[in-house]
This record gives C-alpha cells, structure tokens and sequence, in this order.
C-alpha cells in the first residue's frame, strides 16, 4: 500500500541518481565514519533561526535520515506496538538531565495490529514531503521500550534504489519515486526475530550487496542479498544467542576489504564479497549498541557497548583469534552505551548518557581532554569542516572546534528531543527530532 503525497505529482521524477560524495546515503555517511568532507557548515541555529525548514513527519521512530541527490529518506512507525514488561528507558525533556517521558508522548501500549511502517521520501531544498510508501506490520512484533519503537534501523540507498528494514524482519526496497521493486518477509525465511527490546541494526550496502546483520537469540546470521533483486548471494551462520543491535562497517585491510561487527561475544571481521569469517576479537558485552568506524589507513576504531564498557584500537588482516596479534590498544572502561565514537584527525571522541565528552589520542588510546558539558548523548556524534557535532535528546546541539583541548563553538537548542544521528549535505545538517525532519543551515 503505498501514499503519494501531491507535491511529487508536480515534481519533476528522478528515475536514477547516482552517489555523490556530498551525498548521506546510509546512517553513518558515505563510507560509514560519520564525516563530512563539505566545508563552511552551520555553527548557529536556534528553533526560530538558522533553519532552512521544518517538516512535521507522519510517524515515530529514532531512525536517522539519509540524502541522495535532491531527496531526503526516512523510515517511520505509526501505530503503537506492545511494550516489554518492566522498567524502560526514556526521552529527557527540556534541559534536564532525568528521563521523564517515552517517544511521543504520553504512550498508552497498543496491541500492534494498527502499526504502519512509513518509509518517507522529502525534498531536500524546501523539506516538501514528495511521498509516502507504507507497508502494514505483519507476523510477530517484538516487545519494544518508550524510547524506540519498530522503525528504528535507518534507510539506506545506492542511488537507485531505497531500502527500508523494520524490526519485524520485512524489508522493502523501492524506486527514488516511491514505486516497490522487491519485498521480503526475513522472519518468515530465516526465523523469528526474536531480541531483547527489538532489532535495530540498520543495512549496509557494499558493491551490489545489501548486507544486513541479524543477530538474534534464536539464531544469529549475516546476510548478503543482492541489491537490485532482493535474492540472496550469501548467508552467514554465527549460533545462537548473539545478540546485537549494532550496524556492521566496511574497512580497507591489507588483503582487501573486511565486514567489521559488533555482537555479544566480541567482534568478527567477514569478507564482505563472500560472508567468509576472517577474524575474531574482545570478550563477551550483553548489550552492544555502538558500530565501528576506522582512520584513514584502515584502523578501527569502536566501543562495544553496555554502561561504561571498553574501548579500543584493532587492525584489520589478522586471521582467526587476532587479540594478541592485532590489538592496538584497549581501555576497559567509560565508553558510551549508546553512541557509537567518532574518529576525526588523529582524535577519538565520544559523547555519554551522563554528558561527558572525551577526546582520546588515535595512536596510543591516552586520554586528550575529558569534560561534563551537558546533555544526554544517545546520537552519535558527527564531524566535519574542523567541528565535531554532538546532539543531546534535550535538543541541543553542541558544536566544538575539533582539535587537542575543548572549546565550544557553540550550543544551539532546538527545543525538540533528538536521538537519532543526523546527515550532512549540500551545506546543511538534516536533524531528525521527535517531532519533525529539520534542515539547518542556509
């Protein structure tokens, strides 16, 4: 079931776009480290200047926007799903540091069978909403929190085609005007999804491959299907009860290019051409959130997740159990839960829950700086144009100049809650908050 929003009907159609480099076509950019190579970005905005439009969005998610060409893509939820017994997380509200209320609101637990995925395309110069293609929620839902829901994994686009994954294991891919070119059901053709709060790992395109990482108590395995068709090229097994709500990322090795992920029991280097297994690395972490980035000669560089876990420096190209081998560094602990880190000029930064904000020395893993600033970091942070940008769920965005000691460039309050990761392109900075699709910038 698809909606066409009026707007696209006077557009002009964009049958193909390729990717450029100004483009943001997956949740951590064009080569998934959350750089942009684009200069004179926004240090300013408020909620009432510096920004060049707000979209009220359809739906809910914490999903984050990517841009290829002229049009911005997002994934959304409308509908309530069931929610998991006990405690949960949530959204701070304001400038306050003490979760106090669940995405969207005031959330009364629905029973799932009204829930709608969205995936939503907009227009990246005036934020027009040029489409909408929904896609009912059908078999098993898993029980989420107050602080997601199903449509969490982001979009994901080669310029062709645009991918849309829910955490029911339906997946989409469709035309840059909306149209469906394949569907899939992975539950029903690999097995229940079955996660603690919900899958969450967003697709990963390499080459002509869609990869994505499924690891669920029931069975853990990644895919590779084949982007134009939907039909898979490889699958790789990985046991049971691998549990991970983290997205995978291609680094350059030494012998050719490596699938780096994040689970459970540690991390794991693929052949991403093949699903071949090359590599395995670290010890167990229940709860790991954060994907990997690298530099530029292909170091990788990543926390593992769960409270104030490690972090740590690891080279591609080893084979088999490569700790002792390839390890460069380690820190066993005061790595965010959530946010993934950033690597920008010979730095490391990241950004935690508490608002503290480290910088780590690349090379060695010795702590630069370390500071409380504020905020609740959940968002991982993005940098470019010599700024690192770090979103707080209280809206607020705080801009540093990059570099060897901190200093603030600015803080800039939205006044909406941000958890999601957002793009860069063409100038400007696309933030998903919990209420609208908001491009800054001129």
């Amino acid at each position: 079931m698809r909606r066409v929003g009026l707007a696209f009907l006077a557009a002009t159609a964009l049958c193909t776009v390729n990717v450029q480099a100004e483009d943001w076509p997956q949740w951590r950019g064009p080569d998934g480290r959350r750089i942009s190579t684009e200069q004179n970005l926004p240090v300013s905005w408020s909620r009432d200047a510096g920004v060049a439009w707000r979209t009220p969005l359809n739906g809910l998610g914490v999903s984050s926007p990517i841009v290829v060409g002229n049009r911005v893509f997002l994934t959304q939820q409308r509908g309530r799903g069931q929610l998991r017994p006990g405690g949960h997380p949530q959204l701070v509200r304001g400038g306050g540091a003490a979760p106090d209320r669940p995405l969207g609101g005031e959330r009364v637990d629905g029973r799932g069978d009204d829930v709608i995925f969205m995936v939503s395309a907009f227009d990246q110069a005036d934020g027009q909403l040029l489409w909408e293609f929904e896609l009912p929620a059908d078999g098993d839902q898993p029980l989420g929190h107050l602080k997601s829901n199903m449509a969490s994994p982001s979009a994901a686009s080669d310029g062709e085609l645009v991918f849309g994954w829910f955490a029911t294991g339906q997946i989409v891919a469709l035309s840059l005007d909306g149209e469906p070119v394949w569907q899939r059901h992975l539950a029903r053709d690999y097995g229940p999804y079955e996660i603690v709060w919900g899958h969450s790992s967003s697709p990963v395109l390499y080459q002509e491959l869609l990869i994505l990482q499924s690891d669920h108590e029931s069975g853990a395995y990644i895919l590779a299907l084949d982007a134009a068709t939907g039909e898979e090229r490889w699958r790789a097994d990985r046991g049971q009860n691998l549990r991970s709500f983290s997205t995978p990322l291609i680094v350059p090795g030494p012998a050719g290019d490596e699938l780096v992920v994040n689970a459970r029991a540690g991390l794991d280097g693929y052949n991403p051409t093949t699903g071949e297994w090359l590599w395995h690395a670290d010890g167990l972490n229940d709860y790991p959130v954060p994907s990997a980035t690298h530099d530029e000669d292909g170091v990788i560089y990543t926390s593992r997740g769960h409270r104030a876990g490690p972090y740590l420096a690891l080279r591609p190209g080893g084979r088999g159990v490569v700790d002792e081998t390839h390890l460069v560094w380690k820190v066993e602990t005061g790595a965010p839960y959530i946010s993934s880190v950033l690597y920008y000029d010979g730095l490391v930064y990241m950004a935690n829950g508490g608002g503290i904000v480290t910088a780590v020395d690349a090379a060695s893993g010795d702590r630069v700086w370390q500071d409380r600033i504020g905020g609740v970091f959940s968002a991982t942070p993005l940098a470019g144009d010599e700024k690192v940008y770090l979103f707080s769920e209280t809206g607020e965005t705080v801009v540093l100049a990059a570099g060897s000691s901190l200093s603030i460039l600015a803080r800039n309050d939205l006044g909406e809650p941000v958890v999601s990761s957002p793009a860069v392109s063409d100038g400007r900075i696309f933030i998903r908050t919990e209420q609208a699709l908001i491009a800054v910038g001129e």
